[in-house]
């Protein structure tokens, strides 16, 4: 919004300083700025609102230590880290941008499932109390799995329709000598609707290059590195290209789910989701800001997507969120960001991999979430197997989610918060070094 106004003053009254505006660097350390001022700032407010209404966490005598000193903390503290996310983007971004709009819709869609989880615990807290008995948390109290997964389903579908299918979503090709775009064309690829030739100077080479519509994405340390999400039906027929977008809205929407509930269960200890989703956030706002830029594109050999640049501006909102959140929720937490936070910062994250063509990345940058996603796997598929075997179910780890396993261990939460992040930030490098090693 402030940037259409001060667009129009600039436009209409060459006023000094409003053409600041234009410049996205600028846009963006606005919007980290903003959304550090409202997460520390306004995020005392929302506490308290939370705490005047007894939004507090009930904790399970899960024999950790500390455990009982959060009992009572607020929770639903994730509507500040949404807050702190959608007001500067509104602020400061192009709202007529594709992917801007998709982030936005990202992140309200799953803040309001997460939303809908803490509140439906909550009311069944307030009834247990009411009724004078115990309350005893169980899944079944929030918002039903299969509700919880139809929701991250559908808006999967929606994010992997609008990237195959929107006119607005195209990557460049090179045209090289008198190529034209049909000819440049491969398996999979469409001629974006209005496409023009553009002539760029180059290291002081003229080059031609074409926007298509593409379903490719990034092969990590591979130097032949585009993989067509074509090829995985080609082999059916001359013709199942055209069939390309079901495998790829499928693809999109397992990442979606599956990364949002990593970012979910990664959500237990002071500072954990948060931090680890802050540095993630800025691996990948490197990502957004070297595609976006065709020179550096161009040097690094990765595609070059237009349209990508204004991203920044939100990816520069979610980091700051990020940190200033861990204002209130780093050791001893005074908030909890509860699923109304962490489902959205999965997503969140999930469809920026999924936008810069880095998802096959994912399993590397967002290796901290994967690793607690498979512990609980692993656990639960040991126990069953063992409990039928002989009769006992038996454990890997001590607990899990992982980071249970090391408070178990005897390790003080904040120093497993602190080393999962350390852990980030060299998967997060060795993430984007891959824009090299190939």
């Amino acid at each position: 919004m402030l940037y259409y106004f001060f667009t129009w003053l600039h436009e209409h009254y060459d006023i000094s300083g409003a053409r600041l505006f234009e410049y996205n660097s600028f846009r963006t350390a606005m919007a980290v700025l903003f959304s550090l001022i409202i997460a520390t700032v306004y995020g005392r407010r929302v506490i308290n609102l939370l705490r005047k209404n007894q939004i507090g966490e009930t904790v399970r005598d899960l024999g950790l230590q500390g455990e009982q000193q959060k009992k009572g903390t607020p929770t639903m503290g994730g509507i500040i880290i949404l807050l702190a996310i959608v007001v500067p983007t509104l602020l400061f971004a192009d709202l007529e941008k594709t992917y801007i709009r998709l982030m936005l819709l990202c992140t309200v869609w799953l803040g309001f499932i997460g939303f809908l989880d803490d509140y439906f615990k909550l009311k069944a807290r307030k009834q247990a109390k009411e009724a004078g008995e115990a309350y005893k948390k169980k899944d079944s109290d929030g918002l039903a799995g299969v509700s919880k997964i139809i929701g991250q389903v559908g808006l999967g579908i929606i994010i992997g329709t609008t990237l195959y299918f929107s006119n607005n979503v195209v990557v460049e090709r090179e045209l090289i000598g008198r190529q034209t775009i049909d000819s440049t064309l491969m398996a999979g690829e469409r001629r974006a609707k209005d496409s023009n030739i553009v002539v760029r100077n180059i290291n002081g080479v003229k080059r031609r290059f074409a926007e298509v519509k593409t379903p490719i994405t990034t092969i990590p340390f591979v130097k032949s590195h585009e993989f067509n999400y074509s090829k995985l039906i080609s082999w059916i027929s001359p013709d199942a290209g055209k069939f390309t977008w079901i495998p790829y809205i499928i693809i999109v929407t397992f990442i979606v789910t599956a990364v949002s509930n990593g970012a979910n269960i990664t959500d237990g200890l002071d500072g954990l989701a948060g931090g680890v989703s802050a540095i993630i956030g800025a691996g990948l706002g490197i990502f957004v800001f070297v595609s976006g830029n065709y020179v550096l594109a161009d040097y690094l050999n990765i595609m070059y997507i237009p349209n990508l640049s204004d991203l920044l501006i939100f990816v520069g909102a979610l980091v700051g969120a990020c940190i200033g959140f861990l204002w209130y929720n780093a050791y001893p937490a005074q908030v909890f960001m509860g699923d109304t936070g962490s489902l959205a910062l999965g997503g969140i994250i999930a469809s920026l991999a999924i936008i810069v063509r880095k998802e096959l990345l994912i399993p590397i940058f967002c290796g901290v979430f994967l690793i607690e996603n498979v512990s609980v796997v692993i656990q639960v598929a040991y126990f069953k197997y063992t409990k039928k075997k002989y009769g006992e179910g038996r454990r890997v780890f001590l607990m899990s989610p992982l980071h249970h396993h090391y408070q178990k261990k005897g390790f003080h939460e904040n120093k497993i918060a602190v080393r999962f992040w350390i852990i980030t930030v060299l998967l997060v490098v060795a993430s984007i070094i891959t824009l090299k090693i190939r």
